[in-house]
């Protein structure tokens, strides 16, 4: 996707009324088009691969083929189309098996029109989004496995400058990389090379990871 070009949707529920409710809501913003629609994750697939979507908005529990391993196949067959999990439901199972099959965000359906706006725009410029409340269960989860493997985490990092430390805390706090650069008064594209460069200084993979070893540390 392009800057300059529209954020292409698929919506996948097996409800037909909560489809069209999701449809007139995105229709809302300017920059969204809604390319198509499908009622379970086989037929998700099949207009995914047809339509080519920047961003699927995905339900998880429906028929033929559930979200999650719809999901993993089509983040195996299309990498660049970024699927966010759109659910009912929070219990540890369905969060952490949608991000493990591909999943770069995961929203409740009570989810704020403003949250839903933020997390589709994140995802199409290639960022990660987690309400609150699921964020501090994929940070528990990691916290777990660190003290379960002890050591892993706790390796030295290069020090992180002022401004570093001031996006880190951004970071942690779940925000995305707009958020932080309109709340430090810097571009995007200055954001994207500080978190590059917090990770390498961290020697972790994403910004959940570099999150949990900063409370590690006691860095934030």
């Amino acid at each position: 996707m392009t800057p300059s070009s529209s954020i292409r949707i698929l919506l996948v529920d097996d409800q037909a009324l909560f489809r069209a409710g999701l449809r007139l809501l995105l229709a809302t913003q300017p920059d969204f088009v809604v390319a198509g629609e499908a009622a379970d994750g086989e037929e998700a697939l099949r207009e995914a691969a047809r339509l080519q979507p920047d961003v699927v908005l995905m339900d998880l529990r429906m028929p033929v083929l559930d979200g999650v391993a719809a999901t993993r196949r089509l983040h195996e067959a299309q990498p660049c189309c970024r699927v966010i999990a759109l659910t009912t439901f929070d219990d540890d199972e369905y969060v952490f098996e949608a991000l493990r099959a591909g999943a770069v965000g995961y929203l409740l359906k009570d989810v704020s029109s403003a949250k839903l706006f933020e997390a589709v725009r994140a995802a199409a410029h290639g960022e990660s989004f987690l309400q609150p409340s699921i964020a501090a269960k994929v940070v528990a989860e990691f916290a777990r496995l660190a003290d379960q493997s002890p050591g892993i985490m706790g390796q030295p990092v290069e020090p992180l400058s002022a401004r570093e430390l001031q996006v880190l805390r951004l970071i942690a706090d779940g925000a995305t990389n707009q958020v932080i650069a309109d709340r430090l008064c810097i571009t995007p594209g200055t954001v994207k090379n500080h978190v590059t460069a917090i990770l390498g200084k961290l020697g972790v993979s994403d910004r959940t990871q570099a999150a949990l070893k900063a409370r590690e540390l006691r860095l934030i």
